[in-house]
């Protein structure tokens, strides 16, 4: 398995199935379509990671650092928690094909993730976590914070990680 950047058409049309299955199928955010791609409403400016296994893409992560994040579009206030000068990111559709859960997958793909963040000097990190993985989040140092956004069985929890938290997951 490789960690990377996407490359090509494919692996692009290989996220979108995987988003369709997670956020239509899994967590029912999104309509289902005929076409069974979702594509991201901040597509054009995310950057996405991806793990690759036998030219499959069975798991992806996005991030970017230009606001609007989807927190500002769902009224979540987060400049508050925002230190003066801060550069900040918002990481979202962090999916990993059912076949590859309970594996490595996750822990690796964050921790390039966090490599490529921190190397760009950022500090802080804001997400969107869904309800049932709240759990999870909390273990990796994410703190929850605000009301619970969404809709009935597609609730996410609003939750920031800062950089001391970071370091103590993914040591340098």
């Amino acid at each position: 398995m490789i960690i990377k950047k996407p490359e090509s058409k494919e692996e692009f049309e290989q996220i979108f199935k995987l988003n369709y299955e997670t956020f239509v199928e899994e967590i029912p955010q999104h309509e289902a379509r005929q076409d069974r791609k979702l594509i991201d409403q901040f597509h054009s400016k995310n950057n996405y990671l991806i793990a690759v296994k036998d030219e499959i893409v069975i798991g992806m992560v996005s991030y970017n650092t230009q606001r609007p994040f989807s927190l500002d579009k769902k009224k979540v206030e987060i400049d508050s928690l925002i230190p003066e000068g801060a550069k900040v990111v918002e990481i979202r559709l962090l999916v990993i094909d059912k076949k590859w859960r309970k594996t490595r997958v996750t822990f690796q793909i964050l921790k390039k993730l966090f490599e490529l963040v921190t190397a760009q000097d950022i500090t802080l990190g804001f997400i969107s976590a869904a309800s049932g993985r709240l759990d999870f989040y909390k273990k990796i140092g994410f703190v929850p914070f605000g009301e619970m956004v969404g809709k009935q069985g597609a609730f996410y929890q609003p939750m920031y990680i800062n950089e001391s938290s970071l370091h103590n997951i993914f040591p340098k």
